[in-house]
């Protein structure tokens, strides 16, 4: 098997800007991203952020939802990139599982959050037999800066962003939920801002670049 590193992070941290410099220094390894919109699961989740499924922002949704994510990260699995990692191959993905632990977990009370991490490892790994990744690189960029990245990417028009994006109570319970998986999973972080500033790109990618190496070679 090849390594699975998976590059996470709130909205408006950077994933798939990171990814995609990171993609031009290794040329090796297999770069996918979640959710793959162009697909047909990838579709009913935009429909999803959208608002177009009432009830979804309540709690038991926390497992509805993630069934969207999990059966869109299946079928990339299956189609996409299961022949290349199992032949040995290194892939590296902007999103994975642990953004369930993100978004999803977020929505129930803390005192369900540990039934709910273990349903999701279990319902992923176990029963739909996704690969484990070997290391989570949380890109952790404060909530005041991301929210700032996100309106100059939108142009300033709040009308673009998902339901998600849009909810700053949300987002800051999300961050609550990602420090908890963190804890929990030992995932690896990378500071993204000094202060209210966000820090260079390029010296982002530069940490992360020799993070990855250290796993993949």
């Amino acid at each position: 098997m090849g390594k699975l590193i998976i590059i996470e992070g709130l909205d408006g941290a950077g994933k798939s800007t990171q990814a995609e410099l990171l993609s031009k220094k290794i040329n090796d390894a297999k770069f996918i991203a979640f959710p793959d919109y162009g697909s047909h699961s990838g579709k009913i989740i935009g429909e999803y952020l959208k608002g177009a499924y009432s009830g979804l922002d309540e709690p038991d949704s926390a497992y509805s939802a993630s069934s969207f994510y999990a059966i869109d990260r299946y079928i990339s699995y299956k189609t996409a990139w299961c022949g290349d990692y199992r032949a040995g191959r290194n892939i590296i993905s902007a999103r994975y599982t642990c953004s369930n632990l993100i978004y999803q977990m977020a929505k129930l009370p803390r005192e369900k959050w540990d039934d709910y991490y273990n349903w999701l490892l279990d319902f992923e790994h176990e029963k739909l037999k996704l690969p484990k990744s070997d290391a989570v690189i949380f890109l952790d960029m404060p909530l005041t800066v991301s929210q700032e990245l996100l309106a100059k990417r939108y142009e300033q028009d709040d009308g673009c962003k998902d339901m998600h994006e849009a909810d700053m109570k949300f987002l800051q319970k999300c961050k609550a939920a990602a420090d908890y998986a963190a804890e929990k999973d030992h995932w690896l972080r990378i500071d993204c801002a000094v202060g209210t500033k966000p820090r260079k790109i390029e010296d982002i990618n530069t940490e992360l670049y020799e993070i990855v190496i250290k796993y993949i070679k």
